[in-house]
């Protein structure tokens, strides 16, 4: 075991264990321990992938990965080799005005702790913000339509990365599903297939 998989070992048993937010529904909920040159990083889990044990495991987690199987990676590579993260990474539970809870801003500071140490052990070529609640950890937006479709240079938790924004793939979400959002998520999909990042996961084993 190298010392970089000895870290991630570790930090993954601490992350686990994290109990910081109170009104959070667990289990902490992360995909494979990969040392990828890519993370992507959703918004928060919903209350099906608890269950599963995986980040995206239900109708969202679908249409996201149909995505990237367009541009050569379908979801069982994609998830053993691409580090999935999130803003929060346990279910904030369901908004009584429909939908789920959208996280506060001390559970996001409580997670974005461990997002920093990910950061710090990945040093990512690439980063995929999904949504915009992740797109806003990283770059200002106050709509898709200014973000989306652009490979975007950002310092996050004081690393120099390139960022590809991509909206929720989220059923209640029609932006992907009507224009400008069809054509600007093909632009996105498009800059993904050609990063070196992408190219590299897609290519070998890592």
């Amino acid at each position: 075991m190298t010392n970089r998989d000895q870290i991630m070992r570790d930090h993954r048993i601490a992350l686990a264990s994290c109990t910081k937010c109170p009104e959070m529904i667990g289990p902490v909920v992360s995909g494979s321990p990969v040392l990828s040159p890519i993370l992507l990083i959703g918004q928060a889990p919903g209350d099906k992938e608890g269950g599963f044990g995986k980040p995206f495991a239900w109708t969202a987690g679908k249409t996201m990965f149909k995505w990237f199987e367009r541009i050569g990676l379908d979801e069982e590579t994609f998830r053993q080799r691409v580090y999935m993260a999130a803003v929060c990474r346990c279910f904030p539970g369901k908004n009584p005005k429909g939908g789920d809870r959208v996280p506060n801003k001390d559970e996001i500071s409580n997670c974005s702790n461990w997002l920093q140490a990910e950061i710090d052990l990945l040093k990512p070529d690439l980063i995929l913000p999904v949504g915009k609640l992740a797109i806003s950890q990283l770059m200002a937006v106050n709509k898709l339509n200014e973000v989306i479709g652009k490979m975007h240079s950002v310092n996050f938790h004081g690393h120099l990365s390139e960022a590809i924004p991509l909206p929720h793939p989220s059923g209640a979400s029609t932006w992907h599903r009507m224009e400008p959002g069809i054509s600007l998520l093909e632009s996105a999909l498009s800059l993904l297939q050609e990063h070196k990042a992408w190219q590299q996961v897609c290519q070998a084993s890592i």
